[in-house]
């Protein structure tokens, strides 16, 4: 029965983001963005069936799992711009630490200036680091991973509704530049916002990405210590 219910959780998962992708390749409006579509949705069917969240992460467990290959895969691209990726590698590497830094030093300020707890900031700092890694890097400080894995949602919602305008505003043309500052900030949603503007930002998106996590991965755990 176990087994069932998870093979179920599974297919009904794929093919609801199936469907939501379709949706949003046919209208394009980044209020039905998948994966926030999917969430929403899924969210709602667990309440409604009073469905507890561990029956549904035993199946769904596996597609998280897949994360890391899906990461991988991102490799692709990569290669095919390499040439750009060294020319600018010393703008780029620059660029996701000035991103890390910022963001944790706004957050902190921020939430300290809400008198948020000491635990929820610690949840909070690994907000733009991909799901797996923020999940691990918050426990290991002693923030709450579900919760920062909420966070790191957020982060990349916000990331793919308000990139486009922002590129817009900003005057932010070149691939490198939209590339880093999706990547570093809203990780894998705002990299699959970035298949529409090329491959050139994809490959420095999903670049920025990767680097945000090795990076983040070093350096919240210290930031945290600091902030005791």
């Amino acid at each position: 029965m176990e087994g069932t219910m998870q093979i179920l959780i599974i297919i009904s998962t794929v093919a609801l983001y199936i469907l939501m992708n379709r949706l949003y390749l046919k209208i394009n409006s980044p209020l039905l963005v998948p994966f926030f579509t999917v969430t929403v949705f899924s969210i709602a069917v667990l309440l409604i069936f009073n469905i507890p969240y561990e029956t549904y992460m035993a199946g769904a467990e596996w597609i998280q799992i897949m994360l890391g290959p899906a990461v991988v895969s991102l490799a692709y691209p990569l290669y095919n711009q390499r040439l750009l990726i060294n020319k600018y590698k010393m703008a780029i590497i620059s660029s996701i630490c000035i991103a890390m830094l910022t963001g944790l030093v706004s957050v902190y300020i921020i939430l300290k200036l809400f008198k948020s707890s000491q635990e929820f900031i610690y949840t909070a700092l690994p907000k733009s680091m991909t799901t797996p890694v923020a999940m691990q890097v918050s426990e290991s400080i002693g923030g709450v991973a579900p919760l920062t894995a909420v966070l790191v949602m957020i982060a990349g919602y916000t990331g793919v509704l308000l990139g486009p305008f922002l590129y817009k505003i900003a005057k932010i043309n070149t691939p490198i530049s939209r590339g880093v500052a999706m990547g570093s900030v809203s990780h894998g949603a705002g990299v699959s916002k970035l298949k529409e503007f090329g491959e050139k930002e994809l490959s420095i998106g999903s670049l920025s990405m990767g680097l945000s996590a090795i990076i983040g991965a070093i350096v919240v755990p210290f930031f945290s210590l600091l902030i005791m």
